[in-house]
Order: structure tokens, then sequence, then C-alpha cells
């Protein structure tokens, strides 16, 4: 059976205020030119269809479009709702639409009840495992402690439960959206942190011939039979690296996985610089950046005049201007912002509890923290889902 692995699709969302919607139909057309082109079998989309749980319109409309034109090629399609999508309002009409061959799967209580596909070696049974935000699934799953481990242990052993049950040769492929071990994330992705912990091992999804992974932007191979597609597009410029494509992947008759990377379409090159403003205009190899978006970091020892505009007469299409100069990392002028870099909500309140009394929390004082952090995330899960 071959299969096409696309992820984290976003639609409705922006690149620094450039409209990405033409960019994002431009890519639907050539997913459904890839499935008509490559022969596929079976579309999986891994979850964060949308970019915010009330999408607007036009990326609603969208969504539409690709349901039908899918649809209409006669290829079934298996989805899974991600951590940017309400799985409520994407899983609306989903017993309707299952009946075209669209297979919405977006309740946590569903993950052990599978798509079931044929070919001619058999079947193959595809487990969607939407987003499991700990906080509102671990009843669900009856997991004393919501963290992102143990929710999704317990629902890949009702994958594993169901597998067993099925002909002898069946082959599996389940779809999720979580951050695995291994993996490289990028600015673009939403923290999933809880308590603590953002990561789960490759090893919990054991016993599957293929795990298509969905919620980080960058193509990866974690292991043969596990893999991120990233998305389509790039959408910060901590993507300026990636070779954006989607995984055609053939599982044959015994299992074994065969990949191949397809590319998809690139809008514009990202391109960051990095110099003195006089520097980066006169630089004759920045020549093959003048027609990409750019992210210019300026490391001018005093903010020169006018550099957005100046640079924009050589780089019209820079996007993001960022002051850097160069100083030492314990310069009393290093700003607030480069100080915080990379840190997450939770250390940022505990070297806030240091500065002010000179010490930082201890055990217990720690775990306060990180429950108070974790239980607004989830209150923010829950209003998102309510609206």
């Amino acid at each position: 059976m071959r299969l096409l692995h696309t992820s984290d699709w976003h639609l409705g969302r922006a690149f620094h205020r450039v409209n990405m919607l033409g960019a994002q139909a431009g890519f639907i057309g050539h997913l459904v030119t890839t499935v008509r082109e490559h022969a596929v079998d079976a579309v999986v989309v891994s979850g964060d269809v949308y970019d915010r749980a009330v999408p607007p319109l036009a990326a609603v409309e969208l969504f539409d479009d690709a349901l039908h034109r899918l649809a209409d090629l006669g290829v079934p399609t298996v989805m899974i709702s991600g951590n940017h999508d309400s799985a409520r309002r994407l899983g609306v009409g989903a017993g309707l639409i299952d009946r075209a061959g669209i297979h919405l799967r977006t309740e946590p209580s569903a993950v052990g009840t599978p798509v079931v596909l044929a070919d001619a070696h058999g079947d193959v049974a595809f487990y969607g495992l939407p987003y499991l935000e700990p906080a509102l699934v671990k009843d669900e799953f009856a997991v004393d402690r919501a963290g992102h481990e143990a929710v999704l242990g317990a629902a890949m052993d009702r994958v594993r439960a169901d597998l067993a049950t099925r002909a002898p040769g069946t082959r599996s492929v389940v779809l999720a959206h979580a951050f695995v071990t291994g993996g490289e994330a990028s600015d673009s992705e939403r923290d999933i942190t809880v308590g603590g912990v953002a990561a789960v091992p490759a090893g919990i999804f054991d016993g599957v011939d293929y795990v298509a992974l969905g919620h980080l932007h960058g193509c990866q191979t974690l292991t043969e039979r596990v893999r991120y597609s990233g998305s389509p597009l790039a959408y910060s410029f901590s993507e300026a690296g990636h070779r954006k494509s989607m995984w055609l992947v053939d599982l044959d008759a015994g299992g074994t996985v065969t990949a191949e990377r397809l590319d998809c379409p690139v809008p514009r090159p990202l391109a960051r610089l990095r110099g003195t403003l006089d520097g980066l205009l006169a630089d004759p190899e920045l020549t093959r950046h003048e027609d990409a978006w750019v992210e210019a970091t300026l490391t001018d020892a005093v903010r020169p005049a006018d550099p957005m505009a100046r640079l924009a007469e050589r780089f019209p299409h820079t996007l993001s201007l960022v002051f850097a100069p160069e100083r030492a990392p314990d310069d009393p002028q290093v700003s607030y912002a480069r100080r915080l870099a990379g840190r997450s909500d939770r250390q940022i309140a505990q070297d806030f509890v240091a500065h002010v009394r000179g010490a930082g929390p201890d055990e217990q004082e720690a775990a306060v923290l990180r429950e108070a952090f974790d239980a607004v995330r989830a209150d923010a899960a829950v209003r998102e889902v309510a609206r």
C-alpha cells in the first residue's frame, strides 16, 4: 500500500503578516497532483490542519476544497486533530464525511478503532491518535498522572489490543500528534510541555508498522518506521534551512517500509542575514537573497537611522528586523528579550524567584510552579475547545 504522509498545514496562518492562503492553496493543488501522479492509495494528515481553534472563513473554505478534491480522486484520507485544532470543530460531520472516504479521527475515545483499508496483500489498519492534552484526557485513559507519556502509552495499549484481535498479517499505521524524543523543534510550534516534560520516547509506538507523526515542522526520520513529515510551508525564520516535503511511503506485504521525500512548492525562499547595516547593503555575496523573505539581524554598535527603509531598497521583502549589537552575555545593555531567549515560562519564573530573594525555588516550590503553569495551560486548552 502506498501512503502519502503530510501534516501541519496550519491553514489560515500568516508569515510575519504576509497572508499565506495563496501559498497554502498552491500546496493543496500540489498535494492532489501528487496523489494522482504517484498512484497513492491513502493520504494521512497528522494534525494541525488549521492554525487555531476558530479558523477564518477563508481557511475553512480552503479545507473544504481540499476534502472535495481528495474525495473526487477516490483516494481514502485519514486525518487527526492537532494541538492547534479544535478537535470538536474539526470533527463535526465526521460520520457523514466518512462515507466519502475522508476519515476524521478527533475523539480520544476512538483511538483503538481503526480505519481499515485493503490492498492485494490484505488489510491495513489506520489508528488515529489526535493530540491528547493530558489534563483533558487522563480520566478517559485512567492514568494516575497527567503527562504526555502516560496518556500516549495508554492510547497505544488500546491500539495494540485491537491489533491483536485482527487477522494475522494485518499491517498497521498510527497517526499521532506529539513531540517525540529525538525530534528537532523550531520556533513556530506551540509549546506542549506538561510537568516540565514535552517529549515522549519513540519506543512508545512499538508494535506497529509505520508511525506518521505531526507537530514538529521539520521533516525528520526518528527510525525507519517513525517519521515526521514536517509542515509543507515555512512558518518561522527558524525554518530557513528546512527542505519542505511529504513522505511517500510504500508498505509491502510484510509491513516493510520504504520511504521517499517529495518536495513541496516554495512560494519564496527564506534568508537570515546578520551583520552591520552597511555590510549587508554592500556585500555582493548577498545578491542571491534579494528576492527572499529576509530576517536581518543588525550588529551595529549604535542603532543606524532608518534601517528598515534602507534594507528594503536592496531586500524589498524584508519582514523582520532584529537589533543585536555584539556584546558579552553579561553586559547590562543586553536586551531583556535576548536574555530570555530559549527559556520556558517556568524557567523564567524560577529565575525571577532567584532574582528577588537571592536563591532559586526549592524542590517543593518548583513543583508548585510547575503545577501552576500546567493548570494555566490546561485551562487555556479547555477555553479554546469551548469557543
